[in-house]
Order: structure tokens, then C-alpha cells, then sequence
């Protein structure tokens, strides 16, 4: 069992910074994959980037390319999802999750969620 709970979202104005962190406990952190993902209203939940166990590897939807950073601390257990040129789209609720497989960019494969952080960016 692995239980995350995410913080640091908020309201920023357009082309600000935010820095969103999942802090994990129960099984072994560095031995997971770690995701973000968000959900606007009134659509699917998406992918936004996903790091390996070792911080390694990562991967990034296009639509943040460039804008976001991920990075894992696994001393700290914590995830993180530095946001950078915050735009009003990216406005949503952002999830981490978890994985014990791979750099899925889908969220069905992931086995374990946090509660969502709401990010806002006005315009």
C-alpha cells in the first residue's frame, strides 16, 4: 500500500510559477515510478509527466514540454512538478500516482493515487 498526498497548488496569474510536491509513505518510494496527471473540468484526466524510480528517465505530455520540470527526491519520499509560463489551460486538478512497472503515460496503469491539488491560472 502506498498513500500520497499532494500540495502546493493554488491561483497564479498567467506566466506564473508554481511548485505542486506528493509526499509518499507505506512501500519502498524509490522502487516507483512516479506521475503527474490533471483533470479540467468537464474532461478526461491527462497525462503531464512521469520519472523513474532512480530519477533517470522522465517523460512530458507535448503540452508542458519545456515549461514543467519533474523530479523526485527519494531520500524525502516526495515527488515534485515544478510549473513554469503557467498558462489558463493548464488550469485543472493535478494528481501524482504510482507504478511499479514503467513510464506509462496512462492512467489506468497506475496502481495508486493521492487526493488532487487544485491549480488555477488566471488570465
Amino acid at each position: 500500500q502506498v498513500q500520497l498526498v499532494e500540495s502546493g497548488g493554488g491561483l497564479v496569474q498567467a506566466g506564473g510559477s508554481l511548485r505542486l510536491s506528493c509526499a509518499a509513505s507505506g512501500r519502498t518510494f524509490s522502487s516507483y515510478a512516479m506521475g503527474w496527471f490533471r483533470q479540467a473540468p468537464g474532461k478526461e484526466r491527462e497525462f503531464v509527466a512521469v520519472i523513474s524510480p532512480s530519477g533517470g528517465r522522465i517523460r512530458y505530455a507535448d503540452s508542458v514540454k519545456g515549461r514543467f520540470t519533474i523530479s523526485r527526491d527519494n531520500g524525502k519520499n516526495t515527488v515534485y512538478l515544478q510549473m513554469n509560463s503557467l498558462k489558463p489551460e493548464d488550469t485543472a486538478v493535478y494528481y501524482c500516482a504510482s507504478n511499479s512497472v514503467a513510464l506509462f503515460d496512462t492512467d489506468r496503469r497506475y496502481d495508486y493515487w493521492g487526493q488532487g491539488t487544485q491549480v488555477t491560472v488566471s488570465s
